[in-house]
This record gives structure tokens, C-alpha cells and sequence, in this order.
């Protein structure tokens, strides 16, 4: 390009990606290589400092007379009055066969969750004009993660998270009964064969980090830098019975390498997630120096809450992903990206260096494909991309503004979910000034299922 070479990466940098300003000639000059295929100038090339759309690049194209790309059509399911989201997008939004959507309706936006609002939990009818269909109520929820809304393995019923005066609990709705029962704990995710679940404490994430947590129910251990009665428990979906695997005390007393310092310090678990097998779950150990963010390391452990190690203490640990049952894919600060740990052996490699972001294993795809997004940057813009691992190049599906209303507790971030067949996404997003409303966009035309 413009007589530079453009074949030198930094390692985990897609190789289609570069940066510049204004237009720059492509081709050979007569100093260069002589037998290069296409000796002189075969065209230009135009730089710009932000991704473009598939949108914007198809109609670059048109007027180029170029082949337009594959474009990944979005539609927006949800509609006024009322503002819809899901949350997280680590749980099964779609059902197993894929005609409904789960999602929480709410008539107010932009305020802490008070203890007497409720939220409306419904069903997406996709094949009858995305036809509302309410089926239960909650009073223990958050702006992202909703009231951990899923899907149960293998069943047709739906779980979410409630409040019973002085205890959360979990609601089951059956959609073939159309009967409700309830689960003494709450759950925050749920295994691959759907017969149990893991739990936390919702209310000392409450009381460590607004807007994670549930209003309604004060920590009872708010004095204490690492309760003993604060843990990681196990429900079986069936019977409700469940059992205490990890406690908070135990772990705030391991050392590690011995290079964080938890003096003075208030502990909490966060984010947890089964294997895909089911054998195992990892989870997030945070804690909070006196007048300094948070800490986290990252832990594994069996079903059965033994076998508890250290998978990595990388700093600035983030979002995950299980790639398989033996390696997770993380955001690192450390590794500038989303880099791979293995159990026994932490850090093995970056993927992609990049910024933060929310992302999954595209299903079908053998883990070639990865789906994440962007925070808002200065401009309010927010990116929601697929990572092609084997031809190394990224694709912009979608870029849009998040209003500047929507920051810190009550952003919308986009929380990509993908179908159970890994042809479609759905997002929370707020960029149509109608409130937080559910887009879905097929990404059929992008996605290449052929083995890596």
C-alpha cells in the first residue's frame, strides 16, 4: 500500500485490519518486485478510523460496481409501551425450538430498582407477528442481568429469579402447563442437562456492586470483609433441595501467588457458569480494596464443589466464554484481548486483541466463529462483530449510538445471545429512542459452518 509492505502483525491483530488516513494506491510500483502478479496500479483504498456497517460497505459497493458483501439483516421484536431487555448473554434466551424469545418488560427506566417495582416476564412469539405473551411477575431483578430469565436443558419450562418477603427465590413456569412452582434458593446459571443449578448471594452483590445484585433483602453480612455463611450453592430443579459447595471465607483465605493483598479488603462471588459438560463451573472471586475498584481472580471447581483451583490471576479479568471443558476464553487487560486459559496451566494464548466486550462461541461453527461486542466509545458507538479464527478476519454486523442517558448502572449494553442453531442474534439496545427494545439479526449469510 502505497509502496509499505502491509503484512507485518502484532500477534492476535486480524490481518484484514489497518488504519490510515485518506486514500491510498494499491498495486506495484516499477521499483518493486517485478513479477508480482499485477505489475502497476490495480486501485485504491480508503481508510477511516471507525469500522463501517456491512450496510455502509454494500452500498460503498454499489457505487463501485463491486460485489456488495452479506449483509445480516436486524429486525426489532419488541415494541412500546413498555421497555424490554434480557440481560446477560450467557443464558438461553431461545427456546429449544426456537419460536420464542424470553425477555422482562418494565413501564419506567433510568432509576435503582426499588423493592416494590415489579417486572412483567413474557415469551416472543417469532412466528405470530412477535406476539407479547406474559407469564409470571418478579420482584428481584437489575438492569444487566435481568432476573437470570432462561431457559431449562431439556424441558420446556423457563426459570427466573424472584422475591418471597424476606428470601429470593426461583420461579418455574412450565409452557406446556402453563403451571408455576417455585424453588426455595435463587439460581444464576443452569446446567447442560438441566438438572441443577448453581446460586449466589444476591445480596451481598447487591451491597458490593449496585445494579448486579436484587433490592429488597439487606446483606445480613454487610460488617463482614468475608462471610462464612456467604457461598456458592447447588439446587437440584426437581426436588429444590441444595447444598453449599464454596464459601466466601475459604476463598478470601487462599493466597494464590501471593500477589494480590486482601488487607482491609470486602470479598463477593459474581459470574458463574457450568462447563459444557456439566462437570465443573468457574466463577469470579472479587473483592474491594478501601477506595479502589475491584479485584478479581478467576476459580474453578467439580459439581460437587471439590477440586477448587486457581485458573488464572491475570489482572483486569473479565467477560468468559467455556471454549470447551478444558479451556475458557477470557477478556484480559493484561493480554490486551480475549486470550485462552487452560485448566492446570492458566494462560496458553491472545486470540484477538481487542477491548472489552461481551462474547460467545458461534454453535455449529466447531469454535471458529466468535460473537462479541463493544462498550459505547467517545462517540457513543457501539459495536457488535463476528471473529473469524481461521481466515483471521473480523465483520462488523452491526454499529449503532447509545443515547447519553444511558450510562454506568443503567447502560444498555448489547449482550449478543445467540439461537440454539447459531444462525441468529438478539441484542438489548436503546438506539431507536423507544426505550430498551429486542433486535434480532441473522447472520446466516456471514457465518461459513465448514470445519475450520
Amino acid at each position: 500500500i502505497n509502496g509499505m509492505a502491509a503484512g507485518e502483525l502484532t500477534e492476535g491483530v486480524p490481518a484484514n485490519l489497518y488504519i490510515g488516513d485518506g486514500t491510498a494506491v494499491v498495486g506495484n510500483r516499477s521499483v518493486d518486485n517485478r513479477s508480482f502478479l499485477f505489475p502497476g496500479t490495480i486501485g485504491s483504498a480508503e481508510f477511516v478510523a471507525a469500522a463501517s456497517t456491512a450496510e455502509q460497505i454494500r452500498e460503498l459497493a454499489k457505487k463501485t460496481g463491486a460485489t456488495a458483501p452479506n449483509v445480516a439483516p436486524m429486525t426489532r421484536v419488541t415494541n412500546p409501551p413498555g421497555y424490554h431487555w434480557f440481560g446477560y448473554y450467557d443464558k438461553f434466551q431461545f427456546s429449544p425450538d426456537q419460536r420464542y424469545l424470553l425477555a422482562g418488560e418494565v413501564a419506567f427506566e433510568n432509576r435503582k430498582p426499588m423493592a416494590s417495582d415489579e417486572v412483567t416476564i413474557g415469551m416472543i412469539d417469532l412466528q405470530n407477528q412477535n406476539q407479547w405473551i406474559p407469564i409470571g411477575k418478579t420482584h428481584a431483578w437489575n438492569w444487566q442481568q435481568g432476573s437470570m430469565l432462561q431457559w431449562r436443558p431439556n424441558s420446556t419450562e423457563v426459570h427466573w429469579n424472584d422475591r418471597d418477603d424476606d428470601r429470593f427465590v426461583t420461579r418455574v413456569y412450565d409452557t406446556k402447563t402453563q403451571t408455576t412452582r417455585t424453588l426455595p434458593r435463587p439460581i444464576y446459571h443452569v446446567s447442560p442437562d438441566g438438572k441443577f443449578a448453581i446460586g449466589a448471594d444476591f445480596s451481598r452483590i447487591q451491597d458490593m456492586r449496585a445494579g448486579y445484585g436484587y433490592a429488597g433483602i439487606p446483606d445480613p453480612n454487610h460488617d463482614e470483609i468475608a462471610p462464612e455463611s456467604s457461598s456458592i450453592y447447588r439446587i437440584d430443579l426437581d426436588t429444590g433441595v441444595s447444598k453449599d459447595l464454596v464459601r466466601l471465607s475459604d476463598v478470601a483465605a487462599i493466597k494464590g501467588s501471593g500477589k494480590f493483598k486482601f488487607d482491609n479488603s470486602v470479598h463477593y462471588f459474581n459470574h458463574l457458569q457450568f462447563s459444557p459438560d456439566g462437570s465443573k463451573f468457574l466463577f469470579l472471586h472479587r473483592w474491594i480494596p478501601k477506595g479502589r475498584g475491584f479485584g478479581t481472580r478467576f476459580f474453578t471447581a467439580n459439581i460437587d464443589g471439590s477440586n477448587l483451583q486457581i485458573l488464572s490471576e491475570d489482572s483486569a479479568l473479565s467477560h468468559y466464554v467455556w471454549r470447551d471443558n478444558t479451556s475458557v476464553l477470557i477478556w484480559s487487560g493484561q493480554r490486551k484481548g480475549y486470550a485462552i486459559y487452560e485448566l492446570g496451566k492458566g494462560y496458553v494464548s491472545t486470540v484477538l486483541e481487542a477491548e472489552n466486550g461481551h462474547q460467545s462461541y458461534v454453535p455449529g461453527t466447531n469454535n471458529r466463529w466468535i460473537l462479541t461486542d463493544t462498550y459505547p466509545d467517545g462517540d457513543r458507538a457501539q459495536l457488535l462483530y463476528l471473529y473469524d479464527t481461521k481466515n483471521d478476519e473480523v465483520v462488523v454486523v452491526a454499529s449503532k449510538r447509545a443515547p447519553k442517558k444511558y450510562t454506568g448502572e443503567f447502560r444498555v449494553d448489547f449482550h449478543p445471545r445467540l439461537s440454539r442453531d447459531g444462525k441468529k442474534v438478539v441484542i438489548d439496545g436503546a438506539f431507536e429512542d423507544l426505550g430498551r427494545q429486542q433486535y434480532m439479526i441473522d447472520i446466516s449469510s456471514i457465518i461459513d459452518t465448514s470445519t475450520p
